[in-house]
């Protein structure tokens, strides 16, 4: 990939890894724009780059993220509730992680099947985007007051393990998840952010592990170059768009999204019926 290829496909990463709308789809777009052709290097380079959008997370959410409960506990508190009570932001976190965890080591080569059908993809983000036009109507009674259970985050899990379907999207599954528990719009997608980061770092490194398990360690080594200006530029643009996500969609919801989906949907299928040859990353 040329420079400038790189830093387009990084672009995109960042920009639809925390939005609504399924980053699969437009990297289907994107390379196909671009005539990047699918190679070991281009597969390794698109879930690599996701270290710089995790980071965004990180750092947009510091004091957030690296919180402990130091709220007091009644006297004679047993001490493995003390733990949890202290690491209780990380212990939901877990919670929610579990989910995925679970489904996608049992059904990874299901999952990779799918990814392999850019139709799914399409078709995906057309329903998806049905869907969005409406769910502000079918859960509209979020509460500033709703507290983050342990139920609560094992479902917005739950929700997040239908985005193992290509054209999903990870954010457009655990927000909903968030709102079906009656949490707001900024709260259920502040918590997809935070649920983002043990997802996507354990299924990047754990793909990192299989590249290098099968000698792929040459590929990163021969290409650290585009790899750093990726990851710099993903996180750069995740940054931007996770500010803007926020702001936009409290004060006006998922609607929007859900047309823009349904258009890109509609698009990768127009590009199927011409003829056009298109991979998945």
């Amino acid at each position: 990939m040329s420079v400038l290829e790189t830093i387009i496909i990084a672009i995109v990463e960042g920009l639809t890894e925390f939005l609504p709308v399924s980053s699969t789809g437009h990297m289907i777009i994107a390379q196909n724009l671009l005539g990047v052709e699918s190679t070991d290097f281009v597969k390794a380079f698109t879930f690599i780059i996701q270290f710089g959008a995790i980071l965004s997370v990180l750092v947009l959410y510091w004091k957030r993220f690296f919180q402990l409960n130091r709220t007091p506990l009644p006297e004679g508190t047993p001490m493995a509730k003390r733990l949890l009570h202290k690491y209780d932001f990380y212990w939901k976190l877990f919670i929610a992680f579990i989910p995925a965890a679970v489904f996608g080591l049992l059904f990874s080569d299901a999952i990779d099947a799918m990814l392999e059908r850019v139709e799914v993809v399409a078709v995906t983000l057309i329903l998806g985007g049905v869907f969005m036009i409406f769910c502000d109507r079918i859960f509209n009674k979020g509460s500033e007051n709703t507290e983050l259970t342990e139920k609560r985050a094992f479902m917005v899990g739950l929700f997040q393990c239908i985005s193992m379907i290509p054209g999903v999207s990870r954010s457009m599954a655990t927000i909903v998840g968030g709102m079906s528990q009656r949490l707001t719009r900024k709260a259920a997608a502040e918590f997809s952010f935070f649920l983002a980061v043990p997802t996507m770092l354990a299924a990047t490194v754990y793909k990192v592990y299989d590249l290098v398990k099968e000698g792929g360690m040459q590929i990163i080594s021969d290409n650290l170059t585009p790899l750093l200006i990726g990851n710099a530029v993903a996180f750069i643009v995740a940054l931007m768009a996770i500010k803007f996500f926020i702001g936009f969609v409290t004060k006006y919801g998922f609607k929007a999204f859900g047309w823009y989906r349904i258009v890109v949907g509609a698009l990768i299928l127009g590009l199927l019926f011409s003829g056009h040859n298109l991979t998945i990353v």
